[in-house]
């Protein structure tokens, strides 16, 4: 059988800063730029999730795809959207900055466990229409 890949889109709004205690203010707005805000900043992200699998000879499904969106919503962007990614959100470390390409990694994690008949292949967060992060679990 023929191995497809499958795409859903979710999207969600978050705020966050980018910021290291131990540098001063100077130092954190020359690395970081308008990122480190201390008031915090917000993006309109879009998630790409992507697996594959072999399609089922019934129903022509590698997964359902409202499903696989359910599964997005539970583990991921209902607990992400509207939140404050430094503060609020369970799976990721508040040592960790919150930058596109450590949340690809930690929704990868997320996601990994939950699905069935089908393997997770990408995950494609787009922060901003310039700047998006893949990652294959490698």
């Amino acid at each position: 059988m023929a191995l497809v890949y499958l795409t859903r889109v979710e999207r969600f709004n978050a705020a966050h800063k980018l910021w290291v205690n131990d540098w001063s203010e100077e130092k954190n707005f020359e690395e970081f730029g308008k990122c480190a805000n201390k008031n915090w900043h917000g993006h309109n992200y879009t998630l790409h999730v992507t697996v594959k699998g072999t399609p089922d000879p019934l129903r022509g499904f590698v997964i359902d795809a409202k499903k696989l969106s359910t599964i997005i919503k539970q583990q991921v962007t209902d607990k992400l959207d509207h939140s404050n990614l430094n503060l609020d959100v369970d799976f990721i470390p508040k040592t960790l900055q919150a930058t596109t390409e450590n949340l690809a990694i930690l929704i990868w994690g997320e996601l990994k466990d939950h699905l069935s008949g089908c393997e997770l292949h990408c995950i494609k967060l787009i922060e901003t229409e310039n700047i998006y992060a893949e990652y294959y679990g490698e």
